[in-house]
């Protein structure tokens, strides 16, 4: 367990305490957003936290995976949605300073954006409890306009493509997948599988967490190809140290991989105070420090033991 019960005592987050974590992988650095009061990171595999800025950022993460600094590598941006408080937030590792999107940002699930992009004009937001209500931005976040509802997770790769998630109904009971080729204008049919978590990105591929598997596209969404079969799986994959390292999140437990999920070892069962595993359930990795966390909104955060892959 790390030093984030004594953060809280002193900084009186408000429901939900802390809400999410992410691992800088280029530091090593863990950031957590505590509710109402902001980011804040340590240095030191959380033994001590500093806040990030100087502005307190009110409102909560809830979505895992949301809170995200860039994926490619290419750069030190940081994005930040909130489902309660202010629009999405855009910042930096490298320095405290931020900047906000549109106020219709607010109340959000997620934003995926252009990371390709430096200014970042491509962004795709999900309302929350809005019934799947998609926003889209071709400005950076100056304006959103509303695409449609029925939607679900999302990912953008450059200036006009991007995949997003069908929410399940009664006429979709899977769900689905759907690819824009012109900036969120049109979307057209790119997969039956029903994602069930927020896709990550890894040196050029796109690995989705669906049900029953782990599928994964190279070539922007156009096809998907089966990586490996999941049972329950609830979140991730989040990446180790080598291109064939993973840990998935599962019903379970924490399952890991060092082949790319042709084994998996045993599932690491979950600290007793988190109280199982719920859609808020946020689990990311530190390579440099070889350091698995994992938290749930309103628990601490805690480094988790790990058990060799088979």
């Amino acid at each position: 367990m790390n030093g984030t019960a004594e953060l809280v005592h002193q900084e009186k987050p408000g429901f939900g305490g802390v809400c999410g974590v992410v691992v800088d992988r280029a530091t090593g650095h863990v950031f957590i957003d505590l509710s109402d009061r902001g980011l804040f990171r340590s240095a030191d595999q959380g033994r001590t936290w500093q806040r990030y800025g100087t502005a307190v950022v009110t409102g909560r993460t809830e979505t895992p995976g949301c809170l995200l600094i860039d994926p490619t590598g290419k750069s030190q941006r940081l994005i930040f949605p909130k489902v309660y408080g202010g629009p999405i937030a855009v910042g930096s590792t490298a320095s405290a300073d931020t900047k906000l999107m549109h106020a219709k940002s607010a109340h959000v699930d997620w934003c995926a954006v252009d990371w390709t992009d430096p200014d970042m004009k491509f962004v795709l937001a999900l309302k929350h409890e809005s019934g799947g209500l998609l926003l889209v931005s071709r400005d950076g976040g100056k304006t959103f306009t509303e695409t449609g509802k029925g939607y679900g997770p999302a990912w953008v790769f450059d200036a006009d493509t991007a995949v997003v998630a069908l929410d399940k109904t009664k006429d979709r009971p899977k769900g689905g997948i759907v690819r824009t080729a012109d900036g969120g204008k049109t979307f057209e049919p790119a997969g039956t599988q029903t994602p069930v978590a927020l896709p990550r990105w890894r040196d050029g591929t796109l690995y989705w967490l669906v049900s029953g598997a782990l599928v994964k596209s190279t070539d922007k969404g156009t096809s998907w190809t089966k990586v490996c079969d999941v049972k329950d799986g609830r979140y991730g994959p989040v990446f180790g140290k080598h291109e064939k390292h993973l840990f998935v999140l599962t019903g379970a437990g924490v399952i890991a991989s060092a082949d790319l999920g042709q084994s998996w070892s045993k599932p690491v069962a979950l600290p007793k105070a988190l109280k199982g595993i719920s859609a808020l359930t946020w689990l990311d990795y530190d390579p440099r420090g070889d350091v698995l966390y994992l938290m749930r909104m309103g628990s601490d955060l805690y480094k988790l033991p790990r058990e060799t892959p088979r």
